[in-house]
């Protein structure tokens, strides 16, 4: 079985942007590079899960939220690093009702895991919110990282205040 590095997109792998869609706007968190190649190099996988409920609220189109993701797979290619897949949840519960890949739900863990064979026990979770772990945990990945600057307590494994807490 394959192990994963799960990361939640924005705050994690790009700087938080509300209701990012524009390659333009579009800034690597420092240090997300060197994270994903370590963890690349020890033969994870490298999977994007992502809620995107800026497309629920008409913010940005499935096709914009598409065109960014091709472009930053692309991107990441040239640096190196292959990102196996990006899931994301367009809903919000709000506007579309409960669903089960919005997180804290684990839809896209398990669907990962499913697609993916994945050994949920030995993957690894970075999120910059407390769903992200929820999500995680609930999923049964057996590592999960808190990146925030300012969270005291947390269900994460560990908390992090940058990406190269983990070079």
């Amino acid at each position: 079985m394959r192990k994963a590095l799960f990361l939640d997109r924005d705050g994690v792998v790009n700087v938080e942007k509300n209701y990012l869609y524009k390659i333009d706007d579009f800034e690597l968190m420092e240090g997300i590079v060197e994270v994903c190649r370590r963890y690349q190099e020890q033969g994870y996988l490298i999977i994007i899960v992502t809620n995107q409920s800026g497309i629920s609220r008409g913010y940005y189109t499935e096709e914009d939220f598409a065109l960014l993701s091709r472009w930053m797979v692309e991107h990441f290619k040239e640096l190196g690093i292959v990102i196996t897949r990006i899931y994301h949840c367009p809903h919000h519960e709000s506007i579309d009702g409960m669903c089960k890949c919005r997180k804290p739900e684990p839809g896209m863990f398990l669907e990962a895991q499913r697609e993916y064979d994945l050994d949920m026990a030995g993957s690894v979770m970075i999120g910059d919110n407390e769903r992200d772990i929820e999500a995680a945990l609930r999923a049964g990945v057996g590592m999960n990282l808190l990146l925030s600057k300012q969270a005291d307590t947390s269900k994460a494994d560990r908390i992090i205040h940058s990406l190269q807490e983990l070079l």
